[in-house]
């Protein structure tokens, strides 16, 4: 994944952490890229299929009558929020680094903005998506334009993929 220079975060991701700022704080010590063995894979597969099959899809309208409100899922949420969970879930159950954990957002060919976890390892980027049932290597996330993701050394601050002029600032739910 070719990494730009600083981008906008999303809104939304602006608003989470001025309520959840444990979760945004710079990351102390940037590690480069997990190594993983067979039973993290696993572990990371089955985490992203528990996720994916536990919280029900639902707007944000939906549930809480916004337009994009960035929180922890219980039963239901949108895809920020699956992305969101599973980030949480990685760092404090599996000890992942939040450096390789990282919020991304992409643009589905419907122009459509949407919101998925990028995994940082040695074997390369990978993404968890609450539309996909696999976690794929970021190059077979066939559909979707790669746009902006959280920094690797400070999960409040976003950078940009590919192309590194400005991103459009996006919502994860907005469409252009």
């Amino acid at each position: 994944m070719d990494i730009g220079g600083p981008t906008s975060s999303p809104i939304g991701h602006f608003e989470f952490c001025k309520k959840w700022r444990e979760e945004c704080a710079r990351i102390a010590e940037p590690s480069g890229p997990e190594a993983l063995d067979e039973a993290a894979w696993a572990a990371v597969r089955r985490i992203n299929d528990r996720i994916n099959s536990e919280i029900a899809p639902k707007t944000d309208r939906e549930l809480f009558g916004k337009e994009e409100l960035w929180t922890f899922p219980k039963i239901a949420g949108d895809c920020e929020d699956f992305a969101l969970l599973k980030r949480r879930i990685l760092i404090e159950e599996q000890g992942l680094s939040p450096s390789n954990v990282l919020l991304t957002v992409v643009k589905r060919q419907s122009g459509e903005g949407h919101a998925i976890l990028t995994l940082r390892t040695t074997e390369g980027d990978f993404v968890l998506d609450n539309l996909h049932p696999a976690v794929r290597s970021w190059e077979a996330a066939k559909g979707y334009k790669f746009v902006k993701r959280q920094s690797s050394e400070n999960a409040a601050a976003w950078v940009a993929i590919g192309d590194p002029g400005p991103a459009p600032v996006l919502s994860a739910g907005s469409k252009p």
